[in-house]
């Protein structure tokens, strides 16, 4: 079965800059991690083509693809914003992008916010405060600023919390993300990697802040949690929980057909599999 118009959360293309992440740097490391899980890399992601895997969205029921930049350490590979724009302009109507930038840089994080947000109609940002130079909580006071500006523009924020998102594993604590829901209560919060491993307790999170939004990407499959988080999707956080591929991790129809194969109740699969993105990114029916 095919449910089409999907909205991929957790797309990471062959193209541009995503090319020198260590994702693509290091492709044997990246096939270790999709069978750790259980899953697959895909074809196009190893031959890195980028047509290819247009094509494996097609397959795969995908009609539009969430793309993020990354501002973080080196060694782990930065997105330029740039390239964001350019594969959206380039693919008309397949992707959607939101912004890379590093709260530690203070101003020129601002600058980053309003020349892509403002200025190129990107979604939204993307913070990975505990992945840069000055590791960072996400609640620390000095991000203040460009979560007001998101909030008064009415974009969404995506948050690393979970999995390797700075020094140790505090920083993976969802009750830090908490804290920001608390301060900015109209801001939408996405937190990739789905606060994991503390599974139930960014579930929790989400229960009593209607205004944070679960991503689980990679953790979503067959790992500890994972029925965790099926279990919020169909139930209690259906209208808060993305659909993210983790690609190139997973190829796209398998990360697909997870959950089209029993696993998502089928009332709950149009909310999981685009509804919510699309309302929180404000974009047309694919």
């Amino acid at each position: 079965m095919i449910f089409m118009d999907i909205i991929d959360f957790r797309y990471r293309p062959p193209y541009g800059s995503y090319r020198e992440t260590i994702m693509y740097r290091d492709l044997e490391r990246a096939k270790r991690c999709s069978e750790a899980f259980g899953m697959n890399q895909s074809p196009a992601v190893a031959a890195r083509d980028m047509e290819a895997s247009l094509t494996e969205m097609d397959r795969a029921g995908i009609g539009m693809a969430v793309l993020a930049g990354r501002k973080v350490l080196p060694h782990i590979g930065v997105v330029d914003n740039q390239d964001i724009v350019d594969l959206i302009h380039a693919y008309p109507g397949r992707f959607t992008g939101m912004a890379g930038v590093d709260p530690s840089d203070g101003p020129e994080a601002m600058e980053e916010l309003e020349r892509y947000v403002v200025g190129e109609g990107l979604r939204g940002i993307v913070m990975e405060p505990g992945l840069t130079k000055t590791p960072m909580f996400v609640e620390d006071e000095r991000i203040f600023p460009l979560y007001e500006r998101c909030q008064a523009l009415g974009v969404p924020v995506m948050l690393m919390v979970g999995s390797n998102c700075g020094p140790d594993i505090e920083y993976s604590k969802p009750e830090h993300a908490e804290r920001v829901a608390k301060a900015f209560p109209k801001l939408n919060i996405i937190l990739s990697h789905g606060g994991w491993p503390w599974v139930t307790e960014a579930i929790h999170v989400a229960y009593r802040y209607k205004n944070v939004y679960l991503l689980p990407d990679l953790y979503q499959f067959n790992g500890p949690g994972s029925g965790e988080y099926l279990a919020a999707a169909n139930y209690i956080l259906r209208d808060q929980m993305l659909f993210g591929s983790a690609y190139p991790y997973v190829s796209l129809r398998e990360a697909v057909d997870y959950f089209l194969e029993g696993r998502l109740r089928p009332e709950a699969q149009p909310a999981f599999l685009a509804g919510n993105a699309r309302r929180i990114l404000e974009v047309e029916h694919v």
